[in-house]
Formats: C-alpha cells, structure tokens, sequence
C-alpha cells in the first residue's frame, strides 16, 4: 500500500513560506531515491513540525542526530539514517537563498549533505570508478579520470560563465542547461553522493537564472532524472547508441514549464547491446596468448 502523502493538508491553503517549505521537504525525500535509499516515519514527522513552524531547520537537524545517537546499531545494509539524515539537509539547503555559481559552491553542498555520513564528503575522490547501471543493462558510464577532476570541473563551469542565453528560444535554453548539467554529472566528482548533490546545486542554479518557480518533478520522479543523466552519456556506436538528452529535456520541461510528459524508467532502458559481459571461466587473453603472440 503506498504512504499517504503527509504533507497533503498543507496543499490546501498554504502560506507562501509553507509551500516553499513543502517543496523543499519533498524534494529532499524524494531525491533518496536515487540510491534506492527510504526515509523514516519519523524524518515524516520531524518535517511537519518544521513546515508548521513548531522548529527550525537546525533543530529539526539536532532531533535526527538524537534520535539516531540513541537508537541501537542498524543493519549493515540499513541506510535510513543517511536518507533521513540527507532528506532534511536538502530540505535546509533549498530554503536558502544564498548562492554562487563555483565549483567551491558544488563542493560545500556535498560537504554540507554528507558531513558525518561519508569521511570523503566534500572531497574530490582519488581514485577511478566504474558503477553498473540498470539503464545500461549493467553497462557503466564512463566517469571523468581521477587525476583530472579539478581541471575538469573548474573548466565546466567557466564555459557555462562564458555562455549567454540572451535571445534565446525556450527550447534551446532547455537543451543547453540539458547538457551542461549532464557533463557537471558525468564528472562524477565525489565517491559516493553524486546525483542528489548535482541535483541540489541545479536547483539553486536554476533559481539563479529566474526559475523562481520550480515545482516538485524531482520529488517523483528522481530515478528518472539519474537515468537520463546516464542516457545523456552513453556511446556505444558500434550497435548505434549515442548519448542523448531527449530524457532529460522532458523531465526539465515538466519541472521548468509545467507540463505533463509520462516520465517512465522503462523507457530509457537499452537493448541488451549494452548488458555487461559476464565473467568467463577461463581469461580468454591467457586461453589465446600463444596464438596471439605468434600474429
């Protein structure tokens, strides 16, 4: 049976300050889905309280931290603490106003969602990646070097200073923040926490450049967002796939401009052309080494 939506009544006849308030709290929920991640009946709580007004951020902040000071030691695979935990610092982030558009910016907010969760929050990884994708059949994107990162990031956002939008149609600003927010992706710069950093940080960038009233597409619809953000960098030409941003224009035309397109998981799932190949029995290089030798 799924969850009723407990912030529903607020739907109804909301301050201004409540609603921004909603938006950031579903938001932030809803983004734990990227990991596969579910937040507690008591995160639930703690943020009816808040949009109610009964506590602040940071106080909603110290109850999570009490509560699972005191809670016994979950299950390795129990992760709700990090989803609770991340749920409401996005939930304080997207209440801010405060932004610049910097790679330090992108840093802080890793750093700010991660603090006490993962030891490397806020910290460019060291070491080169791979991640089995379900969009792919088990095939990875290729993730930005690890001896590059920094130069990588600093030059993704000095082309985007560069960029002007003066003059442009709708359709061809969609296309272009499609992009550039799938290659700021695609650099993969943390270890862990990738997608909803990159979410949060367009979010506030979005609200810089006048998107004031952004609605909650991400709140449902997370998973679909991270995979057309691997779509928006998968090549395989050998069997006719190129990377496209068609998935992810849609979701940003239902976030931006209120429409309506179905945005279906299903439907950014390859072929079995990219399925990952599965371990031999035998190394096929050792298996063939002399004949290879010989030419």
């Amino acid at each position: 049976m799924a969850r009723q939506d407990p912030f529903k009544e607020y739907f109804r006849e909301a301050e201004p300050e409540k609603q921004e308030k909603i938006f950031a709290w579903r938001t932030g929920i809803g983004l734990q889905a990227v990991d596969g991640l579910k937040t507690s009946d008591y995160l639930r709580d703690i943020a009816v309280r808040n949009i109610a007004g009964e506590i602040s951020f940071a106080e909603a902040d110290k109850l999570l931290e009490t509560h699972y000071r005191d809670k016994p030691a979950p299950a390795a695979d129990d992760r709700a603490e990090e989803a609770d935990k991340v749920a409401a610092r996005i939930a304080a982030l997207l209440s801010e106003k405060a932004f610049s558009f910097t790679p330090q910016e992108y840093l802080a907010i890793h750093r700010r969602l991660f603090a006490g969760i993962y030891p490397h929050a806020g910290c460019l990884r060291e070491c080169n990646i791979t991640k089995k994708e379900w969009a792919l059949n088990g095939g990875t994107v290729i993730y930005s070097s690890a001896a590059e990162l920094s130069a990588t990031l600093d030059y993704d956002f000095a082309e985007e200073k560069r960029f002007s939008y003066r003059n442009l149609s709708m359709d061809k600003i969609i296309r272009h923040l499609a992009v550039f927010i799938s290659r700021l992706w695609q650099i993969h710069v943390f270890r862990e926490g990738n997608t909803r950093t990159t979410a949060v940080f367009f979010i506030r960038y979005l609200r810089a450049l006048g998107f004031a009233e952004i609605n909650d597409t991400f709140a449902g619809n997370s998973r679909y967002f991270r995979n057309s953000l691997v779509r928006a960098n998968c090549n395989d030409l050998k069997n006719g796939i190129c990377e496209t941003t068609e998935y992810l224009e849609l979701f940003l035309r239902n976030l931006l401009l209120n429409k309506n397109h179905p945005l279906h998981n299903r439907t950014l799932r390859l072929r079995e052309t990219m399925k990952a190949p599965e371990k031999a029995d035998i190394d096929p290089q050792k298996a063939n080494i002399e004949t290879e030798l010989r030419g």
